[in-house]
């Protein structure tokens, strides 16, 4: 599967539960909308990650990737009711960073 780099370095920090790296794949001005929430800029998704990473320790497995879409379907496992679940991952880029990220 051909990922943009970015994509590749959030899923590698998603499954290592490194919040602080994770979050520096997203522009300063990103914007993420997650379970009905919307988190802005770097540092509130910085939170938002890593308290979703103490309570659900969720790893990525990447299924499918979209260009034209900008999307990426993945297997999405950890500590939650239904776990394994499939979620669609819906992007928007700037200069190598990612500017907005929509989770389905």
């Amino acid at each position: 599967m051909n990922l943009p780099k970015v994509v590749e370095e959030l899923i590698k920090t998603q499954n290592d539960f490194d919040s602080v790296a994770y979050a520096q794949c997203f522009t300063e001005t990103a914007v993420v909308f997650d379970e009905g929430k919307t988190h802005i800029g770097r540092k509130e998704i910085e939170q938002w990650i890593d308290k979703a990473n103490q309570d659900y320790r969720a790893t990525m497995k990447p299924m499918e990737y979209s260009e034209t879409e900008q999307t990426l379907t993945t297997e999405v496992s950890g500590n939650f009711p239904g776990s394994p679940i499939i979620l669609k991952y819906h992007y928007e880029f700037e200069d190598g960073l990612i500017q907005a990220l929509k989770i389905v």
